[in-house]
C-alpha cells in the first residue's frame, strides 16, 4: 500500500454510526433507536444539504473532551492502516460552540489524539460559510488562545449563495497570524468561487476545485502556480456533483499537469476512507499504479506540516518539500 497524506477530511465526518451509539449511551442522548443498522440507514441522503441534515444531527453526540478524542483517535487508527502517514483534518468549531460545547473541550480532545498517534497530523480550523463571516470572525478570535493547536484555517459548508469574497477580512486575520489557508471552492460553486478563493483569500490549496476545469486560463493558472487541489471522488459521486465515478474528471485533471491530491472528506457518510478512494479510481476509472503513485506523491509535497515518525524517511513515495513564498507564510 503506497504512503499518502490526507489533506481534505473533516474529523466530524467520521463519526461511524457505531460511535455514534457508543457516545450517545455514554452521554445519555436518546437516539430514534440504540441500532447501529438504523442510524446507519439514515445516511441514504439525496445532495449536500440532505447530507449536512443527517450529519449536524449526529453531532450531538459529541459532547466532552474525550468524546473528541475518541472521534479522532479512531480516525487515526484507520488512516494508518490505510497507509496515510500525514493528516491535515478539518474541524467546525461553530457546530460544537453553538451547542454549549466549550472550545477546550474539543482542543483538548482532538490535540490529545493527535499526539497520541503514529501517524503524524495537524488540525485545520474551519469557518461554517453558512453562518456568516462576522460569526467567522468572532470563532477565529475565541480560537487564537489555542494557537499552538492548530495550523491554518479553512472555509467549508454549503457553497453557493456564500461566495469566497465575503471572507475576506477573516482570511487578512489568519494570514496576520501566520496560518495557512485553505477553502471549499468549485465543488458546488462554479470557476469564478476558486478565482475568488485564491484571489480575494490568498489561499495555498483549494478544497475540491474539480469546476476550475470548466475555465482553461483558470487551469493554466493552477498548473503554473502548482497550487494543489484536494479532491474527493467517492463524495463527488455520493453529493451527486458527478453521475458516476467512471464520469470523474480527476483524470483529466492530472493530464493537464495539475497538483491532484485524493481524499475522502466525510468517509463515515460517503462510502469510503482515503485508500477507498485509491481503490476505486483505479477499478472505475482504470487508473494506473503510475498515476496514483504521482497522486500519493502530490499529497506529500502540497502538505503544510508532515513529520516523519518513528524513524520514517523524510521523502516517503518520492516525496518532496513544497516551497512557500514568504507571502505564503
Amino acid at each position: 500500500m503506497r504512503p499518502k497524506a490526507e489533506l481534505h477530511l473533516h474529523i466530524e465526518g467520521t463519526l461511524e454510526p457505531e460511535l455514534v451509539v457508543e457516545l450517545a449511551r455514554r452521554n445519555r442522548i436518546e437516539l430514534p433507536a440504540f441500532d447501529v443498522e438504523a442510524v446507519r440507514a439514515r445516511n441514504d441522503f439525496a445532495g449536500l444539504r440532505s447530507f449536512l441534515d443527517v450529519y449536524y444531527d449526529n453531532l450531538a453526540v459529541l459532547r466532552t473532551e474525550e468524546d473528541f478524542h475518541d472521534l479522532a483517535a479512531a480516525y487515526l487508527r484507520r488512516a494508518a492502516g490505510q497507509g496515510v502517514r500525514h493528516a491535515e483534518i478539518f474541524f467546525d468549531p461553530q457546530a460544537h460552540t453553538s451547542r454549549g460545547v466549550p472550545l477546550e473541550a474539543v482542543f483538548g480532545g482532538l490535540s490529545a489524539a493527535l499526539h497520541g498517534s503514529d501517524v503524524s497530523a495537524a488540525l485545520i480550523l474551519c469557518f461554517l460559510r453558512d453562518r456568516g463571516a462576522e460569526e467567522a470572525e468572532q470563532v477565529l478570535r475565541a480560537a487564537l488562545p489555542f494557537r499552538e493547536h492548530f495550523i491554518g484555517v479553512g472555509l467549508d459548508s454549503a457553497e453557493v449563495g456564500y461566495p469566497p469574497s465575503l471572507f475576506r477580512r477573516v482570511f487578512d486575520m489568519a494570514a496576520a497570524e501566520g496560518l495557512h489557508r485553505v477553502a471549499h471552492a468549485g465543488e458546488e460553486g462554479g470557476p469564478d468561487y476558486v478565482w475568488e478563493a485564491l484571489d480575494v483569500l490568498g489561499v495555498e490549496r483549494v478544497d475540491h476545485g474539480i469546476r476550475a476545469m470548466e475555465d482553461p486560463q483558470l487551469v493554466a493558472r493552477l498548473r503554473e502556480e502548482r497550487i494543489p487541489l484536494t479532491v474527493c471522488p467517492l463524495s463527488n459521486v455520493r453529493l451527486r456533483v458527478v453521475p458516476s465515478l467512471r464520469d470523474h474528471i480527476l483524470p483529466a485533471m492530472l493530464d493537464e499537469g495539475l497538483v491532484v491530491t485524493v481524499n475522502s472528506d466525510d468517509p463515515a457518510y460517503f462510502g469510503g476512507y482515503v485508500e477507498d478512494n485509491y481503490e476505486a479510481l483505479r477499478r472505475e476509472l482504470g487508473m494506473t499504479g503510475e498515476q496514483l503513485d504521482q497522486i500519493a506523491v502530490n499529497s506529500f509535497a502540497a502538505a503544510f506540516a508532515y513529520e516523519p515518525r518513528h524513524g520514517e524517511g523524510a521523502h516517503p513515495a518520492g516525496w518532496a518539500p513544497r516551497h512557500h513564498s514568504p507571502a505564503e507564510i
